[in-house]
């Protein structure tokens, strides 16, 4: 590996659609799993939201000390599996309507703090569309964030622990992407509504640890690894996305099996690792992580891995600014 000083620039469009129509070609019988539907995932999100509020009524009334504790050892976990079920609901694979997909976003938003669910779905589907393309891609780090982070330990330990704050100022440059709708407006009502509630029958103590585990598990923390797995050039300078398996697969919904998901975004999480056992030749020989705990150290001490270490690209393919990144939907009804 070597260290980068701006990002790699690519000519050519993202790699997943050629890799999904190979894939469908060799082995057809992913179809049959393609578009399903896994409705008990809101159970999941119905256990964690129990969890969180149930945990933040626990220490209402305790020292700060235990407060951030309990947010980072334990609430980060059940945090972290509803920001997987939000994306989940993102890509419809809940539910067959979409708007009870969007209402399940809503609930389990709920112990987070923050309304982020549907603007996430409306920034998200255009990663999966155009990934790399630094003016609709919310996912690519800014030009400045880069360069203020740089490549030493205690920027890049700043950037994980304010990460959903670094994340909600990159979509100020994908002008191009609609920022409310009326879901995202709901989203907005309905969340200030919860932290209300939360603040007059618990108390401040319990809002400020909800939105502790909000951070702790996007950012410093093993589960905030994630992040760099998912597209940071750490194994590769070739290769744009990486998968990880390992045991945090489990609180993370095999959201692990990233490219697996972005070759079959319309496939649920429960289905992901049916991917690799069916087309082994195509992810045993990609490079993939298996720990998040090395791989947090690393990215914090490794000056060859910096907020450079991503692919950019202008080319846009022949998507359309209104894709809803189903193409292997579209493949298989192709074929």
């Amino acid at each position: 590996m070597t260290q980068f000083t701006n990002f790699v620039q690519s000519t050519a469009s993202e790699p997943h659609r050629i890799r999904t129509r190979q894939i469908l070609k060799a082995h057809p019988d992913i179809k049959r799993m393609i578009g399903q539907k896994n409705p008990r995932t809101f159970w999941v999100i119905l256990g964690c939201v129990t969890m969180m509020t149930g945990i933040a009524w626990l220490v209402r009334d305790q020292s700060w000390w235990i407060v951030v504790a309990a947010a980072w050892f334990i609430g980060a976990f059940p945090a972290h599996t509803l920001f997987v079920c939000i994306h989940e609901a993102a890509h419809n694979l809940i539910f067959r309507k979409p708007t009870a997909n969007a209402w399940a976003a809503i609930f389990a938003n709920l112990p987070t703090v923050l309304p982020t669910a549907l603007s996430f779905k409306n920034f998200h589907i255009k990663h999966h569309a155009f990934q790399g393309v630094h003016e609709l891609d919310a996912d690519l780090p800014d030009w400045y964030e880069a360069k203020l982070i740089n490549n030493y330990a205690i920027g890049k330990a700043l950037w994980l622990l304010f990460f959903p704050i670094f994340q909600a100022i990159r979509t100020i440059r994908c002008r191009e992407l609609a920022v409310i709708d009326k879901w995202v407006a709901l989203n907005i009502v309905v969340q200030l509504a919860f932290d209300v509630l939360i603040v007059v029958l618990f108390g401040w103590k319990a809002l400020a640890f909800m939105l502790l585990c909000l951070f702790f598990s996007v950012g410093l923390h093993p589960l905030g690894a994630r992040w760099i797995q998912e597209h940071y050039l750490t194994l590769d300078p070739n290769q744009e996305t990486y998968s990880y398996y390992g045991v945090l697969n489990t609180p993370n919904l095999n959201v692990g099996f990233h490219n697996e998901h972005h070759d079959f975004p319309s496939i649920p999480w429960n289905r992901l690792p049916e991917i690799r056992k069916s087309a082994p030749e195509y992810y045993d020989t990609l490079k993939y992580h298996t720990s998040y705990v090395r791989l947090f150290f690393r990215f914090l001490f490794d000056q060859e891995i910096s907020l450079y270490s991503r692919i950019v690209r202008k080319e846009r393919g022949k998507v359309t600014l209104a894709d809803q990144s189903k193409p292997d939907i579209e493949m298989a009804h192709a074929q």
